[in-house]
C-alpha cells in the first residue's frame, strides 16, 4: 500500500478485524512522530477502505504507553529550514490533504486518543467523527514554542472552541486533558485508557453507537470552564500587546498565561493570532488548511523555526533567541508576508457542497 516506502511500512500497521479496520501509528521511541511515508500510507489505507464494502469503522491508536502521536517529525523539518531543502513543503502539501479526507470520511472515523496528542496528532485524530479521550490524554497545539504556527486545521478546530479558549490555547501551546478538550470541540467522547482494548476489539463486531453505549464515561472535572471569564476578556484584545497586558493585570493564572506567551516566538504568537481570527470567517476546513499551507511555507523560511527547533528538540538547552526578539519588535509587514498569496504554489482542496453526517 506504500510503493513508494516499503521499507517504511511498519512505522503504520494495517489490519482488519471484523467489519473494522484499524490504523496504529507504530514509532513508539519517537512517541509515534509522522513522517512523510507515514502520511502517505495513512492516506492510501483510507483511500483502500472507503472503497471497501466489508469495512464498516476505522480506527486509529498509537503503539506504546505514552500517547497516540507528538506530532510530526521535527526534526526532519529543522534539517529542511537549516538547509533550505523543501522536503517538509511537500510533506505539508500531503498531510493538509489527509488532514480533509479523514474529516470528510464517509464512514466513522474512531480516533483512540490516549496519553500524548500533538500537532500533527491532532490533525489526524480531532478531524475523525468519533473522537475518545482517557484520563491520560494531553491534547495541544504546542507550535509557538518552536517558532511556529498551529497547521493540521489546528486554527479551524480552536477557532470553533467556545470564547476565547481556542486563542489561548493556540497562543500559549497549553496542553488540555479530557475535560477540558471535550469543552473546546477537540473531542466527543471519555472512556477510561484501561476499557480502550476492549472497546477496539469490539468495533469489529458491533456499531460504534452500541459500542459506545458500553463503554463512556463522565470525565475528571476541567480547568477551562472556571477560566473561561479571565480567558474570553484577556485574549478579545485587539493585539498581542494588549492580550499580555490583560493577562498581566488579572487573576494569578492569567499572569501564568502571560508569562508562558513571553517564552514563545513573538513572531509566530502574532501570525498565530491572525491566522486564527482569519480562519474564523474562512468558511470551511479545506480554506483554513489552504492558509495554513501558505503559513506553513513562510514559516519554513523564518529564522524563528530552526531556532525553535533547535532550542526545545536539537540541542534542548530551552534557550531560543527569537528574531525579532519582542512581540512590539514584529511589524504588521512581517506577519502579512506569511498570508502573502502562493500563486501557482498553492495548495487547492476541494470541499464538499454541503456537509454531510457520518452515519454511526
Amino acid at each position: 500500500m506504500n510503493d513508494q516506502h516499503p521499507e517504511y511500512d511498519d512505522h503504520v500497521l494495517l489490519r482488519t478485524e471484523g467489519h473494522a479496520a484499524y490504523l496504529t501509528l507504530n514509532r513508539p521511541k519517537a512517541l509515534n512522530a509522522l513522517t512523510h511515508p507515514m502520511v502517505l500510507r495513512i492516506d492510501a489505507a483510507l483511500a483502500a477502505w472507503e472503497r471497501d464494502p466489508a469495512v464498516e469503522t476505522v480506527v486509529i491508536e498509537g503503539a506504546g504507553e505514552r500517547g497516540l502521536c507528538a506530532g510530526g517529525d521535527i526534526r526532519a523539518i529543522h534539517a529542511d529550514a537549516k538547509s533550505g531543502g523543501t522536503a517538509s513543503l511537500d510533506f505539508w502539501r500531503d498531510e493538509y490533504r489527509l488532514n480533509a479526507r479523514i474529516a470528510r470520511y464517509p464512514k466513522p472515523y474512531v480516533a483512540l486518543m490516549d496519553g500524548i496528542v500533538m500537532g500533527g496528532g491532532v490533525g489526524v485524530s480531532a478531524h475523525g467523527s468519533v473522537r475518545i479521550v482517557t484520563e491520560r490524554s494531553r491534547v495541544a497545539m504546542p507550535e509557538t514554542g518552536i517558532g511556529f504556527v498551529p497547521d493540521v486545521g489546528g486554527t479551524y478546530l480552536l477557532g470553533l472552541a467556545p470564547g476565547e479558549l481556542g486563542t489561548h490555547l493556540a497562543l500559549t501551546g497549553a496542553a488540555v486533558g479530557a475535560a477540558d478538550a471535550l469543552l473546546c470541540g477537540l473531542a466527543d467522547h471519555f472512556v477510561p485508557s484501561a476499557a480502550l482494548p476492549a472497546l477496539a476489539r469490539d468495533l469489529a463486531g458491533d456499531s460504534v453507537r452500541a459500542v459506545l453505549e458500553r463503554y463512556v464515561e463522565e470525565p475528571p472535572a476541567g480547568e477551562l470552564a472556571g477560566a473561561r471569564e479571565w480567558i474570553d476578556h484577556c485574549y478579545a484584545a485587539g493585539g498581542a500587546e494588549e492580550i499580555v497586558e490583560r493577562l498581566a493585570a488579572g487573576v494569578p493564572a492569567a499572569k501564568d498565561a502571560a508569562a508562558t506567551l513571553l517564552t514563545k516566538s513573538p513572531t509566530a504568537v502574532k501570525v498565530t493570532l491572525a491566522a486564527l481570527r482569519r480562519a474564523r470567517g474562512l468558511g470551511p476546513l479545506e480554506r483554513v488548511l489552504e492558509q495554513e499551507y501558505r503559513v506553513s511555507r513562510a514559516a519554513l523560511s523564518s529564522p524563528d523555526l530552526a531556532e525553535g527547533i533547535r532550542a526545545q528538540v536539537i540541542d534542548k538547552d530551552r534557550d531560543p533567541h527569537w528574531s525579532p526578539a519582542t512581540l512590539e519588535a514584529v511589524a504588521p509587514a512581517d506577519v502579512d508576508r506569511f498570508f502573502a498569496p502562493l500563486g501557482e504554489r498553492e495548495l487547492r482542496l476541494a470541499a464538499p457542497a454541503s456537509s454531510q453526517e457520518v452515519p454511526w
